[in-house]
C-alpha cells in the first residue's frame, strides 16, 4: 500500500519485498486496484479466504447442482458433464465447474450436497479411482488370408473420413455373445446380438447390419484373430467391405473399440449372460452411448459428429 502511494511501478513493489511482480500484481488486482488497495482489508480478506471448509460449489448454487444431478442420473461421467457445461454455458462461469469437483460432491458425504444414491450411475462401483491396467489373452489361432492392419487406407488411420469401423465379440456367461462395432471417426456404436461365436453366424448378423449402412460409411473394417472372423472373405464379398486384422495380442490397435467394450461393462459387467436381452435393449444402450458428450470429440456426442461428417 505504501508502495502505491509513493508512485513505485509493480516491480519496484515486488522487489522490495522478494517477491515476483506477478504475484504482486495478482494481490492488487483482486483488492480493489492501484487506487483502491487498503492493506488491512486486504489482509482480512485473506484469511477469509484460508478458512476451512469452504462452502461446496454445487450446496451454493441451485441450479447447476441440479443440472449435475440430472445428468449423473442419466449415467454421465463427472468429466463428460464438465466439459459439456462449458460448451453449453462458455460465458457463465458461475455454470461451470471441474469434474474433481463433482467427484468430491459424490465421495465425500460430509458435504451432503449430492445424493449417495447419485453414485449407482458412476461407470464403475469402486469408491477410489484406480490406475487402469490389464492383460492380454493369448493367440486364438490362425486365420487364412488374413489382411494386416498395417495395409489399411491412411484416411482409415487419421480418422479424416467416417465409415471405417472397429469390431469385436464380446463374451458373456453360458456362451452368450453379442457383436460390438464403432466408428473411428464419430466413435459411433452399434451393438448385435448373436446366438453364438460360430463364424457362419458371426460374419452373417454383421453383414445383415452393415449392408443397412449408407455406401460412405461401409469402407473398412478391423477386427482383432479371433476365429469368429475366419469367413471374413464371405463378409467382403458380401458388403464390399475389407476386413483389416490386428497384430497378434495387440488389442490397443482397435483402441476405440476397445474403450467402448469398457463403458459397456457399466451395463453387461464381466459374467453376466447376454442372452437374456433383447436386440431392442441393446439398441437402447448404444443409443445411450452415442448421445454421451465424449472428451476425445471436444465433448460433443457421437450421434452429433457423426451427423455433422455426413453433411
Amino acid at each position: 500500500m505504501r508502495g502505491l502511494a509513493s508512485g513505485w511501478s509493480i516491480r519496484q513493489i515486488a522487489f522490495g519485498l522478494g517477491r515476483a511482480p506477478s504475484t504482486v500484481s495478482r494481490e492488487i488486482r483482486r483488492n480493489g486496484g492501484s487506487q483502491g488497495y487498503r492493506a488491512n482489508r486486504a489482509d482480512q480478506r485473506a484469511w477469509d479466504r484460508a478458512l476451512r471448509p469452504k462452502a461446496c460449489r454445487l450446496a451454493c448454487h441451485g441450479p447447476l447442482r441440479w443440472r449435475v444431478a440430472q445428468k449423473l442420473a442419466q449415467q454421465w461421467s463427472p468429466e463428460q458433464i464438465a466439459g459439456w457445461l462449458k460448451r453449453q454455458y462458455p460465458t457463465d462461469p458461475n455454470m461451470q465447474l471441474s469434474h474433481e469437483t463433482i467427484y468430491r460432491s459424490l465421495f465425500v458425504q460430509t458435504r451432503g450436497v449430492l445424493k449417495k444414491e447419485l453414485m449407482a450411475h458412476l461407470r464403475t462401483k469402486r469408491q477410489l479411482r484406480q490406475a487402469k491396467g490389464g492383460v492380454t489373452k493369448s493367440g486364438l489361432g490362425q486365420i487364412v488370408d488374413t489382411v494386416s492392419i498395417r495395409e489399411r487406407p491412411a484416411e482409415a488411420q487419421d480418422r479424416a473420413v467416417p465409415g471405417h469401423w472397429e469390431g469385436d465379440l464380446l463374451c458373456g456367461s453360458n456362451h452368450s455373445y453379442m457383436v460390438t462395432l464403432v466408428e473411428r471417426a464419430s466413435r459411433f456404436a452399434m451393438l448385435i446380438k448373436v446366438p453364438s461365436s460360430n463364424t457362419a453366424t458371426v460374419v452373417a448378423a454383421l453383414t445383415k447390419y452393415i449392408r443397412k449402412l449408407p455406401t460412405q460409411l461401409r469402407r473398412s473394417l478391423t477386427w482383432d484373430r479371433g476365429k469368429e472372423m475366419a469367413a471374413h472373405k464371405a463378409f467382403t464379398v458380401a458388403t464390399d467391405v475389407q476386413v483389416y486384422f490386428c497384430d497378434p495380442r495387440s488389442p490397443w490397435q482397435r483402441g476405440s473399440n476397445e474403450n467402448t467394450n469398457g463403458l459397456l461393462r457399466q451395463y453387461f459387467p464381466k459374467g453376466t449372460d447376454l442372452s437374456q436381452f433383447s436386440q431392442g435393449y441393446l439398441n437402447k444402450i448404444a443409443l445411450r452411448l452415442n448421445q454421451r458428450p465424449r472428451k476425445t470429440l471436444g465433448f460433443e456426442s457421437p450421434a452429433d459428429k457423426l451427423n455433422s461428417v455426413l453433411q
